[in-house]
């Protein structure tokens, strides 16, 4: 489904200035507010599009396995952003995108398959918890570890002024991977959150073939369930695509038409792809080509497959973009495109290979958390911009309000990027983030190749700590190794120091005590083949 696409020319600077005149004025205020595409890829890499490769990796064009045209034209006729992050994980990610929100402030701490939670086995819940915290998710790690799983919190409550209620004034329509409504559970799909429901699964993955059974299954996965039927999702009307990538995106294209025949209100279409997340499975003739290609190996990308599902997933994003220049929607339509964290490296074989940045999903080094990200709109950014401010997965939300002249919602931890995007060569204020990942699981550390242990992680301006909870300190300065190849905390420890004690003061404040990792009194330390454990969440100095 390869269907190319083009751009219009930029407009008069003048319109740009219309355009992004009116800030948080309602949507009586101003000029029309501008339609909302956003695309959010799973699993895709930094290094997976091109351009991205290119730009921050060093490769030759010529030497590129995977095929991203459609995105590498987003990329240079958008904004793109070399320092956009995202979470560690999929769910903790939409959360953010979602609410504005650090994720682990709302208990999405990591993505769980279909898990026991209080809600789905009929418990009472105690004090203090959510019905959707998963009271037991944990990897088959075949050794006693110093600290025991957190708790995690698998729905977001639809009371939260989640982006559909932001944008009041906007048709919202949802289609794709949900993963924040507790695996089916009543009252926490996308509908309840403002949402029409195109086709939507509340998984954390879903097969590419004969996907649509399981989707539309209303059996309830847990006979106590205290609702009728399950709610894990809906397929949508049949398209004649045997191959999931393909069919949503048509789903997509139908709603997109049937918006440009009812123009006078503007819309948002929230488009998650399963893509490109496991399980692998691509076009037979699709990975049959990428198999001979001569470049397969290149940059550690040997995955045929893999490649085959990114150029389906670049294929869809060329189909969004004709359609919205056939129909006229696309000059008063801003298009975001990014992924919901790094690409995977722990499958056999790997799926990608992100080098040179350090690590992959499920990891706070950068190859885990740093993601593609591109605005788009013809003559409302800068064609062909690359920006270096440091932007993050909360700020969509106050960023998409702004840009549709809607208010901010108070209490939130996301900032704007609308100055970035007007200025890109600018420089902006330091940012301070936080991640937090309170699980041991069967990803291999980058250096160690042990199961990853719990990890939490600051960054402020170019400073990054990054702590695992088994208690070593790590420091690296992201202006000049954002390749993460020299830990500094061992000569900066009133700096390391500094920043650790931040880091734990944000999550003493901000993070419930269910969602932090637990001491395990089973723990040998004889057994250990880390270093020896500290326990720096309890030490006082």
């Amino acid at each position: 489904m390869t269907i190319p696409f083009s751009f219009p020319l930029p407009v008069a600077a003048c319109v740009v200035g219309l355009v992004l005149a009116g800030t948080g004025a309602g949507q009586g205020a101003g000029p029309k507010p501008p339609n909302i595409v956003f695309i959010l890829a799973d699993d895709l890499g930094i290094m997976d599009v091109n351009q991205y490769a290119i730009r921050l990796g060093g490769r030759k064009k010529e030497s590129l396995f995977y095929e991203t045209p459609h995105i590498d034209r987003l990329v240079n006729q958008g904004v793109a952003f070399s320092q956009a992050y995202a979470n560690q994980l999929c769910s903790p990610t939409r959360a953010a995108i979602m609410t504005g929100r650090i994720a682990s402030r709302l208990g999405v701490t990591t993505a769980t398959p279909r898990t026991p939670t209080y809600y789905n086995q009929g418990l009472p819940v105690p004090a203090g918890f959510s019905p959707h915290d998963a009271f037991r998710h944990q990897d088959r790690i075949q050794r006693t570890l110093a600290w025991g799983n957190a708790h995690t919190n698998t729905a977001i409550s639809p009371k939260l002024p989640t982006l559909p209620k932001v944008l009041a004034g906007h048709d919202s329509a949802f289609i794709g991977k949900w993963h924040l409504g507790g695996h089916g559970a009543e009252g926490r799909q996308p509908r309840d959150h403002g949402f029409r429901e195109l086709a939507y699964f509340d998984a954390g993955g879903s097969p590419y073939f004969k996907w649509r059974p399981l989707w539309n299954q209303k059996k309830l996965p847990y006979p106590k369930m205290p609702q009728k039927q399950s709610e894990m999702g809906k397929a949508g009307p049949a398209t004649g695509k045997p191959y999931l990538t393909d069919d949503l995106t048509v789903q997509a294209v139908t709603y997109l038409k049937e918006r440009a025949r009812t123009p006078d209100q503007p819309f948002f279409l929230y488009f998650c792809h399963f893509a490109v997340h496991t399980p692998l499975q691509a076009k037979a003739a699709e990975i049959a080509r990428f198999r001979k290609k001569p470049q397969l190996g290149n940059g550690g990308h040997d995955n045929a497959t893999y490649a085959a599902m990114v150029k389906s997933l670049d294929d869809s994003v060329g189909a969004i973009m004709a359609t919205l220049r056939e129909t006229g929607l696309a000059d008063n339509t801003v298009v975001v495109f990014t992924s919901d964290n790094g690409g995977v490296e722990y499958t056999h074989p790997a799926a990608t290979d992100n080098a040179p940045f350090k690590g992959g999903k499920a990891c706070l080094f950068e190859g885990g958390v740093r993601v593609p990200l591109v605005y788009y709109q013809p003559g409302r950014f800068d064609q062909s911009a690359w920006c270096d401010a440091v932007v993050d997965c909360t700020d969509f939300l106050p960023t998409l309000a702004e840009l549709t002249h809607n208010p901010i919602p108070g209490n939130i931890d996301g900032k704007s990027t609308v100055p970035a995007l007007k200025h890109p060569a600018a420089s902006q204020p330091d940012r301070t983030l936080y991640w937090h990942y309170p699980f041991n699981v069967i990803v291999k550390h980058p250096d160690n190749g042990l199961p990853l242990t719990p990890h939490s992680a600051i960054r402020v301006g170019n400073d990054k700590l990054i702590w695992d909870w088994h208690g070593k300190l790590e420091l690296y300065d992201m202006a000049n190794d954002p390749f993460e190849k020299k830990d500094l905390a061992p000569g900066n420890p009133e700096l390391t120091q500094r920043l650790f004690k931040q880091l734990k003061a944000w999550l003493k404040a901000n993070v419930e005590p269910r969602y932090f990792p637990r001491l395990n009194r089973h723990y040998m330390p004889k057994e250990e083949k880390r270093e020896a454990f500290r326990n720096l969440w309890h030490d006082r100095k």
